[in-house]
């Protein structure tokens, strides 16, 4: 579909400011909208908002549907009385995440607030909960029970668990309801507490003409609930354990590949139902964001299948996708697609088919460009203008540190393209994106600011230390926001004032409005 000509930024609320040692879903976040809007800038990218197991990656979640409780925000719930003044988390850094403290400490919290609602809850707030347990019972009832039951087993690996509660035996699953009863619904309050402060924060995004941009990743986590409640759409043997797994195949930055271990879809099954999970999936995540960014949108055209037994990728195979079946089905539900393709690597005549066939802008990345010639298909004067323009993603280092350790022909033609100095590149490289006729740009917050390799949020293949980066408001220039302004007003990415009038996400055979 055609996007309106716009800008924005990707930040995830994990690296919002505040106190408790990770962004949340309160006051920085709704001054964060506040300052997009101010500066001009229409979008808020975020990364996948699920909650997170071990390594602590947003692509790695126990539910594609369910909410990062990490992120409510204890001091609504200290309005709401849930929250005692003394109970406050303990000093913890403001500079980055620290993921072991952090969690223990923000989910005694969660537990003690969640007590506290069944001891003192009013009844319109006891009605809003049940309201909410009703309305998502999809996916709540077997996501709180499987949170439930990892609990109980000592965070384990749901195929770990006795064989008839790993194989979801109804008496098994009756009876756990039971003796879990308080966990499950525990976890159920945390959902929806995360669902009423995402959705409030949202509304005040649209309110002030700010679209949010989320990320639905392909492939979900093996130890998931959808996993779990689903055994019969993955390939998956009598045990639950993985058959084959994803990854992508060897190139010119790995030997071995990249053996991701995700399960594979049986997209036989899924077709039989017309792809009644995944219109699940895509209508659960637009309650929540306005556009959806798929990563790895390659792999519904084809995709890399490794045994499961096989240590690297190397002995895999290319296995055809879904095709154009999927979107004609998604289409015929949500109308008009609201979909950003992330289709970096190697990318095949077919992958780029169904994209340009259903119309979907891919992604053009900017510190790609300069490795080649003029004909570079990552420079902007060889867009599209059914594209999106980054500077960087969350998976590239920062476009200061990109530049520090590039080759010097690289670096070399980067100036010549630009005629430009080493001065401010991260801010030159965003200028040409904003000019260049792309129809959305995008820059991560630390390009902006300008930061180096320390601001880095995720290195690829490093399994520890990624994720943490936060910002700081004393680290936002004055300046910055009169600027961003300045360049989407003067390259046209200003789309319309005040409160955004028409969402992206469309019931089908509706027409699409002017922005």
């Amino acid at each position: 579909m055609p996007f309106p000509r716009s800008s924005g930024v990707l930040l995830h609320p994990t690296s919002l400011p505040g106190p408790g040692g990770i962004g949340e879903l309160g006051d920085h976040a709704y001054r964060w909208v506040d300052l997009l809007a101010d500066a001009g800038q229409s979008l808020w990218q975020v990364m996948p908002l699920g909650p997170t197991g071990y390594g602590d990656s947003p692509y790695q979640s126990f539910s594609t549907f369910a909410g990062n409780p990490y992120l409510i925000s204890l001091e609504r719930l200290r309005s709401s009385g849930l929250v005692t003044g003394d109970d406050a988390i303990p000093d913890l850094p403001d500079t980055h995440v620290d993921f072991g403290p952090t969690i223990t400490a923000r989910l005694g919290r969660l537990e003690r607030a969640a007590r506290a609602f069944a001891s003192s809850a009013d009844a319109a707030s006891r009605s809003a909960f049940e309201a909410f347990c009703e309305a998502e019972r999809a996916w709540l009832d077997d996501f709180a029970l499987f949170m439930a039951l990892k609990e109980a087993h000592g965070g384990r690996s749901w195929n770990e668990w006795e064989a008839p509660l790993r194989d979801r035996d109804a008496a098994a699953l009756a009876e756990a309801r039971g003796a879990h009863a308080d966990a499950v619904t525990r976890h159920k309050l945390w959902q929806h507490w995360f669902y009423e402060q995402w959705s409030a924060l949202k509304a005040h995004a649209n309110a002030r003409g700010v679209r949010i941009i989320g990320d639905v990743p392909i492939f979900v986590a093996y130890d998931s609930a959808d996993t779990w409640a689903n055994r019969s759409l993955f390939h998956l043997d009598a045990a639950g354990a993985p058959t084959v797994v994803a990854g992508v195949p060897p190139d010119y930055f790995s030997a071995t590949g990249q053996r991701w271990g995700n399960p594979l879809y049986r997209w036989d099954r899924m077709a039989e139902t017309g792809f009644a999970w995944w219109i699940r999936r895509f209508e659960s995540t637009l309650d929540f964001v306005d556009l959806v960014r798929i990563d790895h949108f390659r792999a519904f055209a084809g995709y890399w299948e490794i045994p499961a037994a096989e240590p690297t990728a190397v002995r895999g195979r290319w296995v055809k996708g879904p095709g154009q079946p999927f979107f004609d089905a998604l289409a015929g539900v949500l109308g008009t697609l609201p979909i950003l393709a992330e289709d970096l690597g190697v990318i095949t005549p077919d992958v780029e088919l169904l994209r340009d066939d259903n119309g979907l802008p891919g992604m053009k990345v900017l510190q790609f460009a300069f490795a080649g010639g003029a004909d570079d298909p990552y420079l902007p004067h060889n867009f599209p203008a059914n594209a999106v323009v980054y500077t960087g993603t969350h998976d590239n280092d920062t476009t200061v540190g990109w530049y520090a350790q590039a080759p010097e022909a690289e670096r070399d033609f980067v100036r010549r393209y630009l005629a430009r100095d080493d001065d401010a590149i991260a801010w030159e490289l965003w200028r040409v994106a904003s000019l260049s006729v792309a129809d959305i740009a995008i820059a991560p917050l630390q390009d902006l600011l300008g930061l180096g390799s320390e601001a880095r949020m995720n290195t690829p293949g490093v399994a520890s230390g990624n994720w943490g980066w936060r910002f700081a408001w004393e680290a936002i220039p004055a300046w910055l926001p009169g600027q961003l302004r300045e360049l989407a007003e003067v390259y046209g990415r200003v789309p319309g004032r005040g409160a955004v009038d028409t969402p992206y996400r469309q019931s089908a055979g509706a027409d699409l409005e002017d922005d």
